[in-house]
C-alpha cells in the first residue's frame, strides 16, 4: 500500500492522521515501511495493523510513544501476558465486530496521584499553579497523567509547578497559533471541511511540538560547550 492508501484506511477512524504523523511514526522506529527503488514507501497489512495500535494506545490510553514502542517490543516477541491489558495488532476476523473504544477515563486530584504513584501534593500543586486545568465539575482528564508523570519527573530535579507555569504559557500560544491555521476551515458546516480541520491541527501542531523540541535541545547542547 501507498502512504495516500493508508491514510485513506485509517481516516474513517482516526481522522486527525496525516503524512507528517506517519514519517513521525516511522521516525521514532514503531513502523518500518519499505522503500521501493525510488525511495517510495510501501505499507503491508501488517504495517497498517500496527499504525491501528499505535494510534488507539495513543487515543485511547494516551500512553506515550516509548510505552508503545515497548509493548510492541513485548509483542513482537510473544509475551502477549505482559501486556494482556492491550491487545496486539490482529488480522480482524471476517464478520467480527469493530471494537468499542473504552470511555475516557476521568481523575480526582486524590485518584490520579494514587494513578501515578505521586504525592497528592503535587498534583494539588500543578492544579493551583494552571499547570493541569480541571473541568467545570473539578476533574481531570486522561491527558493529564502524562502532565503528572513529567512534572513528577522534573520536579526531582527541583523545578517546582509554580516554575511549569511559563511552559504551559508557551504551549498554550501553540494551540492559539494552530487554532489561527485552522479558523477558516473550522467555520465551515461541511464535514469534510471539519476533518480537514482536525487533520491540518493535528499535523501543525505536531510540527510545532517538533521545533519546539529542536531549540530545547540546541539549547541543552550548547550548555555543555
Amino acid at each position: 500500500m501507498r502512504i495516500s492508501d493508508v491514510l485513506r484506511d485509517l481516516r474513517a477512524e482516526f481522522p486527525t492522521v496525516s503524512h507528517s504523523k506517519l514519517r513521525f511514526l516511522e521516525e521514532q522506529g514503531l513502523i518500518e515501511p519499505v522503500r521501493t527503488a525510488a525511495g517510495y514507501r510501501q505499507y503491508s497489512p501488517a504495517d497498517v495493523q500496527r499504525l491501528r495500535f499505535v494510534l488507539l494506545e495513543q487515543r485511547d490510553r494516551y500512553l506515550p510513544l516509548k510505552v508503545i514502542k515497548e509493548r510492541l517490543a513485548a509483542l513482537d516477541a510473544g509475551a502477549d501476558d505482559d501486556v494482556a491489558e492491550a491487545p496486539g495488532p490482529r488480522l480482524a476476523v471476517s464478520g467480527e465486530e469493530p471494537p468499542v473504544a473504552p470511555a475516557r477515563r476521568r481523575y480526582t486530584t486524590r485518584t490520579l496521584a494514587t494513578a501515578t504513584g505521586v504525592d497528592h501534593e503535587l498534583v494539588e500543586g500543578l492544579v493551583g499553579a494552571g499547570v493541569l486545568r480541571t473541568s467545570p465539575g473539578g476533574q481531570l482528564d486522561a491527558s493529564a497523567v502524562d502532565i503528572v508523570v513529567l512534572a513528577a519527573g522534573l520536579a526531582e530535579h527541583g523545578i517546582q509547578p509554580r516554575h511549569l507555569r511559563s511552559l504551559r504559557g508557551a504551549a498554550d500560544r501553540q494551540v492559539n497559533l494552530v487554532e489561527q491555521v485552522v479558523a477558516p476551515l473550522r467555520s465551515q458546516q461541511s464535514a469534510s471541511a471539519r476533518a480537514q480541520a482536525a487533520t491540518t491541527a493535528s499535523e501543525v501542531g505536531e510540527l510545532c511540538a517538533r521545533l519546539h523540541t529542536a531549540w530545547v535541545r540546541q539549547g541543552v547542547a550548547d550548555l555543555g560547550t
